[in-house]
């Protein structure tokens, strides 16, 4: 039969097609077409042989000709730095989950943090006509905003504030972030700090908000280390490394590392260990996410905490309800954060 199997795995014919399936299941196409897009007007056993049939034939639905007819692709597009970091992988995840219960399919990009990529990779998205996409963070090229504006699609940016975003937005301030943090060390008593970053420029922006608050409250010789790339542990036991070989203090003052993730915390926390420095008697540590090793570290680890998966959810929510035509533009949501105090910060006077 045309467009049927070959019995040879390693030579290609045309195609199945739909009319394949229903002469192999002996219905109308017609009703394998109901079958696969309105399945409750067709009767269980007639469903049942065409389910059979399509799993003899391998028949894969062409979504794109249904696109066509409708405008709708029923595709979104996310976009997202990195995926190994499960802060981002939750709010995916979630996302994922809620556009699946309204038959959406999502289709992930990884753009690190390079905005040139993300222009590159929207070009090749933006060309497959999904019906809405959804951004990491507010940082874009100007082709990328120009492009994604003279597309009508709707577009979620998450994982930061601006007075001005594309269409819609959910996030939370990066800046008032790094102030709480530094409120908070300043209220322990801690007067010694120091940074230890990737180039991230969410986290980059958190430090300087970070070391702008305390060079308000006098504080201004902030030490740091920045690195390239993605976070890693290794860059934590690095950077504690450099910052106590470089520089001494004979005060005896308790020094805070705070650093712009977890994982990089949590390479503080092994390198002080290695080191035989008392946390938080001699060392105090600050990460960023609240990871789920992060509560499990040694001593736990203080951060901030942000709903990755809720940020992920909003987002989706917002997109079904523009699509459904009960959103507006311009649509802002502030989803906020959570300072949460535990072991690694515990006071530069604490006995624990």
């Amino acid at each position: 039969m045309a467009g049927m199997p070959p019995d040879n795995p390693d030579s290609f014919g045309a195609p199945v097609t739909l009319s394949d399936v229903a002469r192999l299941a002996g219905v109308a196409p017609m009703t394998v077409s109901r079958c696969l897009n309105q399945p409750d007007t067709v009767r269980s056993a007639t469903r049942l042989k065409v389910q059979r049939a399509i799993e003899q034939t391998g028949y894969v639905q062409n979504r794109l000709a249904g696109a066509l007819r409708s405008s709708r692709s029923r595709l979104v597009a996310v976009v997202m730095p990195m995926v190994t970091n499960p802060i981002f992988s939750d709010t995916f995840q979630a996302i994922n989950d809620r556009l699946a219960r309204d038959g959406y399919q999502v289709l992930l990009g990884v753009s690190g943090y390079e905005r040139e990529h993300e222009q590159e990779l929207l070009e090749v998205i933006l060309s497959r006509r999904p019906d809405g996409i959804i951004l990491t963070g507010t940082l874009h090229t100007t082709a990328s905003r120009t492009r994604l504006r003279a597309a009508r699609v709707p577009v979620v940016e998450t994982w930061d504030l601006t007075p001005e975003p594309i269409d819609m937005l959910v996030g939370f301030s990066h800046e008032q972030a790094g102030r709480a943090v530094a409120l908070q060390l300043l209220a322990q008593g801690y007067r010694r700090f120091a940074l230890v970053a990737v180039d991230d420029p969410r986290g980059l922006r958190r430090a300087e908000s970070f070391t702008r608050t305390l060079a308000e409250q006098g504080v201004v010789d902030v030490r740091r280390q920045v690195f390239p790339g993605t976070p890693t542990l290794a860059m934590g036991r690095l950077g504690l490394s450099a910052l106590l070989d470089e520089h001494t203090d004979q005060s005896g003052a308790p020094l805070a590392v705070v650093c712009t993730s977890d994982t990089i915390a949590h390479g503080v926390l092994t390198e002080a260990a290695a080191r035989g420095i008392r946390v938080p008697q001699h060392l105090a540590v600050m990460g960023f996410g609240d990871m789920s090793f992060a509560a499990h570290t040694f001593p736990a680890l203080s951060t901030v905490r942000i709903d990755g998966a809720l940020m992920g959810d909003t987002a989706a929510q917002m997109l079904l309800e523009r699509l459904q035509g009960q959103g507006s533009a311009g649509g802002v949501r502030d989803i906020g954060f959570t300072l949460v105090q535990r072991g690694s910060t515990g006071g530069p006077h604490s006995d624990r």
